[in-house]
């Protein structure tokens, strides 16, 4: 019972310390029980089990996408990637849209996979856009941007792939296909 208390604790520090974010500790926090359901409960197996497939919340490396690496290009407003997508198109370049959000756990999975990529392809430009930017929801709606992480592959100026969600081997796969030089 003690462990379990040290655990929301904990939970609820990182919670605060982080600004709301991640969002799964919320849920994490409501599915703990309270401290006075834990005196009322005489079922300790459900709260050890509980403990027991609780997340580690010490990582060795940062999974926030409120970060970029320094190959990936924010976008920040819809002018200014209705400006990239015409560059993109009208130069015939390689591009990669990673469309994100910081509160996405598949997205903050991903997102150093992206950086990673972005640094194995120099010659392919991965731009990353928050679609809880204000600025850009009329972009989202065009395209049809309904889930994250969605990622957009452009080969030669014309969109050739798109990925939906945080398949880190599909997307392996479809980055080598395209833009592997030969």
């Amino acid at each position: 019972m003690a462990r379990l208390l040290v655990v929301r604790s904990l939970a609820l520090r990182h919670v605060i310390k982080n600004r709301g974010r991640p969002l799964f500790f919320h849920r994490l926090l409501l599915s703990l029980p309270s401290k006075s359901s834990l005196f009322a409960t005489t079922a300790t197996a459900t709260a050890s089990s509980r403990l027991s497939l609780l997340p580690s919340f010490h990582h060795s490396r940062s999974l926030s996408s409120a970060a970029a690496p320094s190959d990936v290009v924010l976008v920040n407003s819809e002018e200014e990637f209705n400006n990239i997508l015409t560059k993109v198109q009208d130069d015939s370049l390689h591009a990669i849209f990673y469309f994100t959000a910081a509160w996405c756990g598949p997205c903050r999975f991903i997102s150093p996979i992206v950086g990673e990529l972005s640094k194995k392809y120099p010659h392919v430009t991965t731009y990353k856009i928050d679609i809880d930017q204000e600025a850009i929801q009329g972009t989202l709606g065009k395209l049809q941007i309904s889930s994250v992480p969605t990622l957009h592959f452009f080969q030669n100026g014309k969109k050739a792939d798109e990925l939906i969600g945080a398949d880190v081997a599909r997307l392996n796969h479809i980055t080598e296909k395209l833009f592997k030089k030969d």
